[in-house]
């Protein structure tokens, strides 16, 4: 029956679409997808040409046509009908099939992640298009569909409380106008308008008597608790910006820190140096109760091979004079250049400009800009750096007891130590109870950073919570939660140590990444990958004697200074030869709490990872499962025409004769599969007398006689099986459809 394109069809079409746009609904909310109204034009325009039924070769070329032009519009700036583009785009779409055979997946690019976005749409509109216009049948989707938007209100922060109503209405919708299609087709019922009309009415009464019902309708308590509590807390008190997981990485704004993320292990850039190190890639200096915000701004230009305008260190501090090489990755969107403590220089920059690199140094957050030659930014893709690592005396570092107005003035003192007015006084109390019997700035700042080693604190990228509206975001974190990860730990002894008259600052950068190789170029030096996973913050404090000296108070990392403690022997993180410094980190991880390090069962424990592994692989686990049922439907649909090819494979090569026993009943199966059905009570010499006459043959009842020997005298001539085999195989292969 091919479906009219009449006004119920349309309407069928209308909720299919609906269906499907109820997938689309939260990937906008929990990940960083953006121009999703695109992708719904896109359903848009595949629902209207699957109902007018336009032949498939025109409909396929109106929307390749459509997926390019939306991918040129995204990641291109040539025109759509300068070509150069497109063969960029196929050269870059083979290298991406290669990265999926390879199983890179993290690498791929943007623009093939849209395409393959794209694909996976054009799917799943011709399946609906299929269960609407031959199946009449259209469960399984629903079902899915509403397993698929109560699993993300469970475990994700989208509230799909509006959604299930929307997909339950739909729903029951599209399958009672699917149930009056399919009686027209089979009981060839009339068809007119006021048939029609004495079928929809009170179908549509149902449908709004059911959803008003279930609405008002009292509702128990759930029976298990939230398992995401610091999701919900994240979505009710935090605010747009606050709710859900966010996706590990360096980003501008932490006006709002706190809840959960994602990892994220796509590489940012590699290195060439002579060890590890940290990689600043700004600061911030005012803490408002909820994040950290830059004072003000001070920007300062400077060419390439110029002093870079940041105050590091006095000269009275030894350093080392060190270089390194850095290739950032293509998919880089920043034009800040990422640099180690104590910059000094940026040399032999690419993309190089022919009238001179410029760059621009905001002072007061220490960010450093790529700008082309008309101050446009740009995107650095190599470049050089020259910088001095120092080397500290602790004699040194422990001379700051106090402020002394001759040392620094009053405003840098009060805007490092600056901390809201609302700061909870027992983060100070905490502070001071910690620093009991220290003299000088040093010797406190090591004790806070020591207390976080404390067990009662866990590293944690999970179940991270976020201040409410009357919460500060380090109290709740000191005395509430204890739980988090670098940003927490960071803010929380930049906080303290603040309150307490020691002026401070909060980083953001990365920690040093993962050992590649050793260098072919520089002899000695080795070669690192950093990715957005070693995103990272910590705390730099101020001494007037030695300037902004580095600490890392977050629990399971070490980016240890090179210090002399006036035993002959300094504490190096970083001079090691060896590719991989067993003191520093490669990037943050979850540290196991000593009190669950036993060999009984943590389900809590279980839970927790299966609930971060869902977090990080949702996307995939739905489009793996979503695949996999799709296929297993369209093989089930198809069965008759390879199951049989599996039936005669399994018997080929077997040469018993008591073969004819399992074969014998598996052909019954197969030709009630067919859709000849054996009657209750029928003999098989009756039904096999009936199997000929269909098929207008003898070997039925041939194969039937040679059964009924094995059946009854458990014997057969030897060698029966070799022609029993041929007269069953012949059998079986009728029954392909």
């Amino acid at each position: 029956m091919v479906m009219r394109r009449d006004l119920p069809s349309f309407l069928l079409y209308v909720f299919g679409f609906l269906l499907l746009w109820e997938w689309l609904r939260p990937i906008e909310q929990l990940t960083d997808t953006a121009n999703i109204e695109t992708f719904i034009i896109f359903l848009v325009i595949s629902f209207v040409l699957s109902f007018f039924q336009m032949k498939w070769l025109w409909q396929s070329i109106i929307k390749l046509i459509f997926i390019l032009y939306s991918i040129n519009h995204f990641y291109y700036d040539a025109g759509f009908f300068q070509f150069s583009w497109l063969k960029a785009f196929l050269g870059d779409a083979a290298d991406n099939l290669g990265l999926i055979v390879a199983r890179n997946w993290n690498d791929l690019s943007s623009e093939f992640r849209t395409f393959l976005f794209f694909i996976l749409l054009w799917l799943m509109v011709y399946l609906i298009h299929y269960w609407l216009l031959n199946r009449k049948q259209i469960f399984i989707f629903f079902f899915l569909t509403l397993v698929y938007i109560t699993v993300l209100d469970t475990f994700s922060p989208y509230n799909a409380k509006i959604a299930i109503v929307r997909t339950v209405v739909v729903g029951f919708a599209v399958m009672g106008m699917l149930t009056f299609f399919r009686i027209l087709q089979k009981e060839k019922v009339n068809s007119e308008a006021s048939f029609l009309r004495k079928w929809m009415v009170p179908l549509a009464v149902m449908i709004a008597f059911s959803v008003l019902v279930g609405i008002a309708a009292p509702k128990a308590a759930p029976i298990w608790p939230d398992p995401v509590p610091y999701l919900t807390a994240a979505q009710d008190k935090g605010g747009k910006d606050a709710a859900g997981p966010h996706r590990i990485g360096y980003g501008e704004d932490d006006s709002a820190l706190g809840g959960p993320f994602i990892g994220d292990a796509n590489p940012v850039f590699m290195y060439d140096g002579n060890g590890k190190d940290y990689w600043k890639m700004e600061t911030k200096d005012t803490y408002t109760g909820k994040g950290w915000i830059a004072s003000g701004t001070t920007p300062i230009p400077f060419r390439q091979e110029d002093l870079v305008p940041v105050y590091s260190f006095p000269q009275n501090v030894e350093t080392i004079k060190e270089t390194v090489r850095v290739n950032t990755h293509v998919n880089y969107k920043y034009n800040y250049i990422m640099y180690p403590a104590g910059i000094k220089k940026i040399i032999n920059i690419l993309p190089d400009d022919s009238k001179g690199n410029r760059f621009m140094i905001d002072t007061t957050n220490e960010r450093i800009s790529f700008l082309k030659n008309d101050n446009r930014p740009q995107v650095p893709q190599i470049f050089n750096l020259e910088f001095a690592e120092p080397k500290y005396k602790a004699a040194d570092l422990r001379v700051t007891t106090g402020y002394n107005p001759e040392e620094m003035s009053q405003e840098f003192y009060q805007q490092y130590t600056q901390v809201p007015q609302e700061l909870p006084p027992r983060v100070k109390e905490l502070a001071e109870k910690i620093t009991n019997g220290k003299t000088n700035w040093f010797d406190k700042a090591k004790a806070v950073e020591s207390y976080f080693g404390n067990t009662e604190y866990t590293y944690d990228q999970k179940n991270v919570a976020v201040p409410g509206p009357a919460e500060d975001y380090v109290d709740q974190f000191l005395f509430d939660t204890k739980r988090g990860y670098c940003d927490n730990f960071s803010s929380s002894m930049a906080v303290m140590l603040r309150s307490i008259g020691i002026p401070t600052r909060w980083i953001k950068g990365f920690t040093g990444g993962d050992f590649i190789k050793y260098s072919t170029e520089n002899s000695g030096n080795q070669i690192y990958e950093v990715t957005n996973n070693n995103a990272h913050s910590w705390v730099e404090v101020f001494f007037p004697n030695q300037g902004w000296v580095a600490f890392e108070p977050t629990k399971g990392f070490s980016n240890e200074l090179n210090i002399d403690y006036g035993t002959g022997q300094s504490s190096s993180g970083n001079q090691s030869s060896t590719p991989a410094p067993v003191k520093k980190p490669q990037k943050e991880q979850i540290e196991d709490n000593p009190v669950k390090k036993e060999n009984s069962f943590d389900f809590q424990t279980v839970w927790n990872q299966v609930n971060l592994f869902w977090k990080g692989n949702w996307k995939l686990l739905v489009l793996a499962v979503i695949l996999l049922v799709v296929i297993g439907g369209i093989l089930y649909r198809i069965r008759g025409k390879w199951f049989p090819y599996l039936v005669l494979l399994r018997y080929r090569f077997r040469k018993k004769d008591d073969n004819i026993s399992e074969a014998y009943l598996i052909l019954l199966s197969q030709l009630e599969r067919y859709g000849l059905k054996r009657k209750d009570n029928q003999t098989l010499r009756n039904y096999a007398r009936y199997v000929d006459s269909f098929f207008s043959t003898r070997e039925m009842t041939r194969l039937t006689a040679s059964y009924e020997q094995y059946l009854y005298h458990q014997n057969l001539p030897q060698g029966s099986w070799k022609e029993s085999r041929k007269l069953w195989e012949n059998l079986i292969k009728k029954t392909i459809a």
